[in-house]
């Protein structure tokens, strides 16, 4: 009877171990190295696998069909990578002439569609994959104003550590990489009901994003990096009753 009862708590105990070791398995945590370096080349290949439609809005090339072959990579646009890695891209002859320079508080009326993606490595192919929609102002037909993705009102942070007993910085609710490649267009000053015309990409990567960070939206933007498609309807002065 022992001998029997031995057995039984040997088997557990290995049964045990197995599947501790096979839940360890399943638990595949990238080095945040390889995670950036993952980012920075499915952006490359993004570029060259994209173009703009005569709207402006990224479109991905069909192999199965011609229409699309007279259409240039998004890479032949005027392109720049900052040391961030963050990559913006100007649409030629969409931007607004004289246009006004972004501030960095200013109220924006900002029409995009925007997507983020995890970077992934499968058999030596990097890729932007598991895609998933952020902000679409073309399903909506609304552009999105005064995000708090781009500037977040100190009230409203305040008020959230107040009412949590926390003490979140701004990087809690901002996309410091978009606040990054904004810098570099300038906004019009049109309507809301004014048809768009994308005049942009900025591409951030997930370190320049909510990276491995909590933030307001939990950790459900983990390791993403996100493409913003995108045209500026206007920029306003942020005055003190607004913040």
């Amino acid at each position: 009877m022992k001998k029997i009862l031995l057995g039984i708590a040997l088997s557990l105990a290995v049964l045990q171990s197995c599947k501790k070791d096979h839940d360890e398995e399943e638990i595949v945590v990238i080095p945040i190295e390889d995670q950036n370096a993952y980012d920075d080349a499915a952006a490359i290949k993004f570029m060259d696998s994209n173009y703009f439609n005569d709207k402006g809005v990224i479109t991905a090339f069909d192999d199965t069909v011609t229409t699309d072959d007279n259409y240039p990579k998004l890479s032949s646009y005027p392109h720049e990578t900052l040391p961030s890695g963050v990559i913006y891209i100007i649409r030629t002859g969409a931007q607004p002439d004289p246009g006004t320079i972004v501030g960095e508080k200013d109220i924006l009326t900002f029409f995009h569609s925007t997507y983020s993606y995890i970077a992934t490595n499968t058999d030596g192919k990097i890729n932007f994959g598991s895609s998933s929609p952020f902000v679409n102002s073309i399903s909506s037909g609304n552009p999105s104003p005064d995000p708090a993705y781009y500037y977040v009102k100190q009230s409203v942070l305040d008020a959230y550590n107040k009412a949590n007993n926390t003490t979140v910085g701004r990087d809690f609710y901002e996309i410091e990489g978009l606040r990054e490649g904004l810098k570099y267009f300038k906004s019009f000053n049109q309507d809301n009901a004014v048809d768009y015309n994308m005049q942009g990409v900025i591409i951030v990567p997930s370190r320049a994003a909510y990276a491995r960070d909590n933030t307001i939206y939990g950790t459900l933007y983990k390791d993403r990096s996100f493409v913003f498609n995108f045209q500026l309807y206007k920029t306003e002065t942020r005055l003190p009753k607004d913040d």
